[in-house]
């Protein structure tokens, strides 16, 4: 995540917390914990707290033989990614232990047991169609009204990305009558939840 995405991912997370006051943030896809920093912090300064929602296990372009693969992450003892030892370390770096709570696990398993309305929901998981599907329809729902869908990695022309973010997770939700768009900064996108 560049820096001026985070930047403005935090200043989108500052505005949630003054629109849903005491709700808490989620982020879905933690990796090794960039994008958790700019929320985390965001969540100690409103006073509440990031759900950092990942199985840890890398989504498709981390896995051996692809662009983004990092052999340094694979755990050899099994053989597959394993960054939640990263993402670990990285929250307590930052001096966020108190303000982000790891959930380890499929994004769909755990948005079907979460029941607390969000003041921000930031997706940047896996970006197949399939897997941006489930996040969009697991999570969006958990949005509350007034609150924040923070999408990563919304690239509208093919030539410049991925398509799966864009026409799994932004299109519905633009579609759905429920969000509209706030913010544009690079790839990210800021939508409030309207219905």
């Amino acid at each position: 995540m560049p820096p001026e995405e985070g930047d403005a991912l935090h200043a989108a997370a500052l505005e949630a917390a003054a629109a849903v006051p005491g709700a808490p943030f989620a982020e879905v896809g933690s990796y090794c914990g960039r994008s958790t920093i700019w929320l985390g912090a965001a969540a100690r300064t409103c006073g509440t707290t990031l759900l950092a929602v990942d199985h840890h296990r890398g989504s498709e372009e981390n896995q051996p033989g692809w662009e983004f693969h990092e052999p340094d992450l694979v755990d050899p003892a099994v053989g597959v990614m394993d960054t939640l030892p990263r993402f670990r370390r990285t929250v307590f770096d930052a001096g966020l232990e108190d303000h982000v709570v790891a959930a380890v696990g499929q994004s769909s398993a755990v948005a079907a047991i979460w029941s607390t309305p969000l003041a921000l929901c930031f997706i940047d998981g896996g970006h197949g169609e399939e897997p941006a599907r489930r996040d969009h329809d697991g999570w969006t729902p958990h949005v509350a009204p007034g609150g924040t869908l923070a999408i990563h990695d919304v690239f509208p022309d093919p030539a410049d990305g991925g398509q799966a973010p864009y026409e799994q997770i932004y299109l519905p939700a633009i579609g759905s009558g429920r969000f509209t768009e706030r913010r544009a900064v690079g790839s990210l996108r800021i939508l409030t939840r309207t219905g």
